[in-house]
């Protein structure tokens, strides 16, 4: 894994980085979740990027901030925990992490993610995840967790 930001635009939050902070600092106090300095560090590195990052890159980038190395496990456990509680999602496919739009709910979407300029899009849609999970029922397969990653070209790019 490449040590630096990977190369895609996370469209979800554009200029709304401050709000998605605060959802996530309001979900964990309704939620009785502990926020640690730790977290709130990641949180805010996490919020601040305009792309979404691999947990090497938020290793990097936490240890200029501490001025000190930072174990790779603090950060994984970091990043399970966001993972776990529906604050980012994780790109598959580029072993990066981005902040998410529909906070508070499990992952069971798919991302559009553009070839070309690297822009990545959440979409859920219950139709499409209750297909899903029919097909694997069907196959005889329990999933835990699902992310369908679609790779084309983004509105933008398309035109």
């Amino acid at each position: 894994m490449s040590k630096k930001a990977v190369s895609t635009k996370n469209s979800v939050l554009g200029t709304n980085t401050a709000r998605w902070r605060a959802e996530v600092e309001g979900a964990c106090e309704r939620k009785g979740l502990l926020l640690t300095q730790l977290r709130r560090q990641i949180l805010t590195i996490l919020a601040e990027n305009s792309a979404p990052l691999g947990a090497y890159a938020i290793i990097d980038q936490l240890s200029r901030r501490e001025g000190k190395p930072v174990a790779p496990p603090t950060v994984y456990r970091t990043l399970d925990f966001f993972l776990e509680h529906g604050f980012v999602y994780k790109i598959e496919s580029r072993n990066a992490y981005a902040p998410c739009e529909h906070i508070g709910h499990s992952h069971h979407g798919a991302l559009l993610l553009c070839e070309k300029c690297g822009r990545s899009d959440e979409i859920e849609d219950a139709k499409l995840d209750r297909l899903l999970q029919e097909a694997a029922a069907r196959a005889g397969f329990a999933p835990h967790r699902q992310m369908v990653e679609l790779v084309g070209l983004c509105r933008d790019c398309a035109g």
